[in-house]
């Protein structure tokens, strides 16, 4: 409605409408008694800030009619929205019109495997509403305990390492059903169908789908509730290598092994000189540095960042004014203005036990949060946890009303609950999800953090993606919580970890893999890591959770945030020949047999070591005493953008460092051109150094921009 047109006679925006919508009304079956019953049936809203309006459930009589009133500008239908994914996808810039979804076909025929827990076939996630037949490449089965389709292509199970070391071990090790639940979320979130209407019993709620939604599924359960034995992943890698698989999804790794001793590597380097992309996950074990697993040169390293969502609860005080804080209960709460005590730490036992019937607020100290059946043992109605832990969103209290806040607003409650005598009371609601939320996205407390002890010269990890909190889908007859006797179950859980980043990355390369067949393993790793984002939704660096948030070094981010859509078109990529990786292994000191368990030959040439491999990033390991000489790194790029094009470099200073790059220019003159540059790190250059200190090369063309990390630390690892 044209506000301007609103007569002066009308006090306010609602009751001219109000008089509007009256005259545009059927009123033949109205009577002067129920005319305003019959207008307010027909309103529904009306609205003064995002449009000067209203909308009604109208008839198109009375909509014709309504045109026709002083003021109209215009009408439409109330369209039924299509709900958002929850919520990764979109936060990744996936969108179903333009980018990496349309071009690649959503990751149409490209297999994902999982060595995992497992599969439930009957989630939704793992319908095969229009897809088409079975790729005919493919070469797996499954086997007889799993229905599959056209969407789950594969099932099996490797159980003789765990009968090995278990033999009485009887139940639940004959199938690929997922025990778990870990190994249907995983693979859910690369390459799970659509379905609508997820949640997490009301949280996240919204249209659930993989990362590459069109892409088939393939499952073999290694890991089992009883242990995860090396025998049983390799063969179930080996297995994924015949059969076919495109990309394979790892969300596990082995700890302080070399790489001619991990079973994840040994396995890997047998699949990339096949052709097929594996994601692995970096490990759980931050803030920490050099903490990190599947530090394997020819992987691609997952680290885990947050989304811009939040699960919140509300808590009303006596006085009206509402606090927000963290939760994830999901029962049903309906009590309403109840006594709210303040405890002081909440490890205060006895103070729990005068607040019977009441809401306690506590303070958290070092992980010291009210255990849900304790606070049950003690009638405790709800809890409201002041915490500024970065941790929190592990220790959501489920099964129990409660809330994590902040200090600042823990003052508020503190506050309100002095100045009331005794007399405080307090409300609350559950249930809330908060999109958008800022900063976003954050490295995360418990992702591992670089460099890799098992190949420190190739820095680790490559890329961060979202793992925090993530829907996806879950068995239905496994329980999300056990609470005293009682099984909660869900179709959609939500979980944290690497794990969870893990696929997403999976996915990506799924997208990139339909959208560029003819790339190798390498390049398609370097296009995800040299375009990916440094910067966060406040258009800030991104910032890392377990260092204060301050800005996060490429030893927790890696190169940045993965972005699916500029990976689709990367300028340059930095590509590297399977006889470069034996170069890498030659050069770390490996005996030829140390060799051949990795590279399955014992034909390894070592004429030409060197720990220079021709990756998308650098580290430098330099003396602390300034006696280090400069290093210099060899790179080699190919031109995989439109023909004739011209770079320039740029590098951002590294403190006590000098850097520079030769060339600085790089001509290319057609497409699938090589050209190569060096780039020279010399310090430090004064005797005092941060241990880590980092900094960013980047070539630019007018339409490209090719970021890589560089990491210089006086860390001394043992290698």
């Amino acid at each position: 409605m044209d506000i301007s047109a609103m007569p002066k006679a009308f006090s306010s925006q609602h009751t001219w409408y109000l008089s509007t919508l009256s005259s545009a009304l059927d009123n033949s079956k109205a009577t002067s008694d129920n005319l305003n019953s019959v207008i307010n049936s027909k309103l529904i809203y009306t609205y003064t800030n995002v449009i000067n309006g209203f909308s009604a459930n109208l008839s198109p009589k009375e909509l014709e009619a309504l045109k026709t009133s002083p003021g109209y500008v215009s009408s439409m239908r109330d369209l039924r929205a299509k709900r958002d994914t929850t919520h990764s996808p979109h936060f990744l810039g996936l969108n179903p019109n333009v980018g990496a979804w349309p071009v690649s076909q959503f990751g149409k025929d490209v297999i994902v495997g999982f060595v995992d827990t497992g599969i439930s076939p009957e989630s939704e996630s793992f319908n095969d509403e229009g897809l088409t037949k079975i790729p005919s490449r493919w070469k797996g089965q499954c086997e007889s305990t799993i229905k599959c389709n056209n969407k789950l292509i594969g099932a099996k199970f490797f159980n003789k390492g765990l009968l090995a070391k278990h033999p009485n071990t009887t139940n639940n090790v004959s199938s690929t059903r997922d025990t778990e639940g870990h190994g249907t979320h995983t693979s859910s979130t690369a390459a799970g169908s659509v379905v609508e209407g997820a949640s997490y019993f009301g949280y996240a709620s919204g249209s659930a789908t993989g990362v590459a939604s069109r892409a088939r599924v393939a499952m073999y359960k290694a890991l089992w509730e009883q242990g995860d034995y090396a025998s049983d992943i390799i063969a179930a890698i080996d297995s994924a290598i015949s059969d076919g698989v495109d990309v394979l999804s790892l969300s596990f790794g082995f700890d302080d092994v070399p790489l001619y001793e991990d079973p994840v590597a040994i396995a890997t380097f047998a699949a990339m000189e096949r052709g097929i992309f594996v994601s692995t996950s970096a490990g759980n074990e931050g803030p920490f540095l050099a903490v990190l697993h599947n530090g394997i040169p020819w992987v691609i390293t997952v680290a885990a960042g947050t989304l811009d969502r939040e699960f919140q609860g509300t808590l009303t005080l006596g006085n009206g004014v509402q606090v927000t804080g963290m939760s994830l209960y999901h029962g049903n709460f309906s009590s309403s203005n109840v006594p709210i005590v303040f405890m002081g730490l909440c490890n205060k036992m006895k103070e729990l036990a005068k607040a019977k019937n009441k809401i306690v607020v506590c303070e958290d100290k070092n992980g010291t949060i009210i255990d849900a059946q304790v606070a049950k043992l003690y009638d405790v109605v709800a809890a409201v946890f002041i915490s500024n832990s970065s941790e929190s969103s592990f220790f959501f209290e489920n099964s129990f009303a409660s809330i994590i806040v902040s200090p600042i607003n823990g003052e508020t409650v503190k506050g309100y609950i002095k100045s009331t005598n005794s007399g405080a009371k307090g409300t609350m609601s559950f249930k809330r999800t908060v999109l958008g939320t800022r900063p976003a996205p954050s490295v995360d407390d418990y992702s591992s953090r670089g460099p890799s002890s098992s190949c420190p010269f190739v820095l680790k990890p490559d890329i961060t993606a979202p793992g925090t909190s993530i829907l996806a889908a879950w068995p239905q007859n496994v329980p999300v919580e056990v609470f005293g006797s009682h099984n909660i179950f869900s179709n959609f859980n939500l979980l944290s970890g690497t794990s969870m980043a893990c696929p997403h990355v999976a996915g990506v390369a799924a997208l990139l893999r339909g959208a560029h067949p003819e790339w190798s393993v390498a390049a398609i790793r370097s296009a995800i890591m040299t375009t990916s984002d440094m910067f966060d939704n406040t258009m800030g660096l991104i910032k890392d959770i377990g260092d204060g948030y301050k800005q996060a070094s490429p030893l927790a981010l890696g190169a940045g945030h993965v972005n699916p859509n500029r990976g689709l078109d990367p300028g340059l990529v930095y590509d590297v020949r399977v006889q470069d990786y034996v170069n890498l292994l030659c050069a770390l000191g490996y005996t030829q047999k140390n060799i051949t368990i990795i590279t399955g030959t014992s034909s390894n040439d070592c004429s030409k070591p060197s720990l220079d491999l021709n990756y998308p990033s650098f580290i430098a390991f330099f003396n602390s005493n300034g006696s280090s000489a400069a290093q210099e790194f060899q790179r080699t790029v190919t031109n995989v953008g439109e023909g004739k094009t011209i770079y320039d470099a740029s590098v951002t200073p590294v403190k006590g460092y000098h850097l520079s790059v030769i060339p600085k220019k790089l001509v290319f003159k057609e497409k699938n051109e090589k050209l190569s540059y060096k780039l020279t790190i010399e310090g430090p250059t004064k005797k005092k150094v941060e241990n880590v200190a980092f900094g960013y090369l980047t070539w630019t063309d007018v339409k490209h921009v090719v970021r890589s990390p560089i990491v210089v630390t006086t860390l001394k690892l043992d290698f």
